[in-house]
């Protein structure tokens, strides 16, 4: 067992390394051309950076706004005419944010052509001939979405570092607490600053740090 100084020295280095990559994470994120939110992710070996990853529609595929002049089917959804010029109104929005598409927060996903950041680190590393057995994957988002996650498994990815204390979805909980992946959570706020069990991993409520996720009783 490590004794207190030498954690202390443990700790400070793997959070001089966080801080680190996450500042490359953000970074890589402001490529992204993703109307709604713009999340990078890094593929990292022996402290080496080996791929990278954003979210956005494949390449070649215009933005999402763009898709009015292209897409009678969406126009005719909104009730737009086909092969309108983009709306002023929708330009820079995603689509699943135009009121005339009537959809809710979280709702309209089937119109969403965007692949995730961690996904595409995983694509972009097989593209390059690049191993993903046992590396760490940082993104500057919460926990992985099910699809996503179920790909950084299989893909023999050993850990991912992540931002936030929030499940996208319900089975995202059940395949990291029955599976060999790590999670950590990446924080320099609060004061505990350690590895969270995966059986501390719930969704947020009272009586879990809101910065690390720890347990800490009512």
């Amino acid at each position: 067992m490590m004794k207190t100084q030498e954690m202390q020295d443990h700790n400070d280095n793997l959070n001089k390394w966080d801080n680190y990559y996450f500042d490359i994470c953000k970074t890589v994120a402001k490529n992204s051309s993703c109307l709604s939110r713009q999340i990078g992710a890094i593929m990292v070996y022996d402290k080496s950076i080996v791929s990278t990853g954003y979210n956005g529609p494949p390449r070649g595929v215009p933005m999402c706004d763009k898709r009015w002049e292209l897409d009678d089917a969406m126009c005719a959804k909104a009730g737009f005419e086909e092969n309108t010029t983009t709306p002023e109104h929708v330009q820079g929005v995603c689509p699943r944010y135009v009121s005339e598409m009537g959809f809710a927060s979280g709702e309209g996903l089937e119109w969403c052509v965007a692949g995730h950041a961690e996904r595409n680190v995983l694509i972009n590393a097989a593209r390059a001939g690049i191993k993903t057995r046992n590396r760490k994957v940082y993104m500057d988002c919460g926990v992985p979405c099910t699809p996503c996650l179920v790909e950084l498994i299989n893909a023999g990815i050993e850990e991912i570092i992540i931002t936030k204390f929030q499940y996208y979805d319900q089975s995202a909980q059940y395949l990291l607490e029955n599976s060999n992946i790590k999670v950590r959570l990446y924080t320099h706020h609060c004061e505990h600053r350690n590895i969270i069990p995966k059986t501390v991993l719930r969704t947020e409520k009272d009586g879990f740090c809101p910065d690390c996720g720890l347990f800490l009783g009512t």
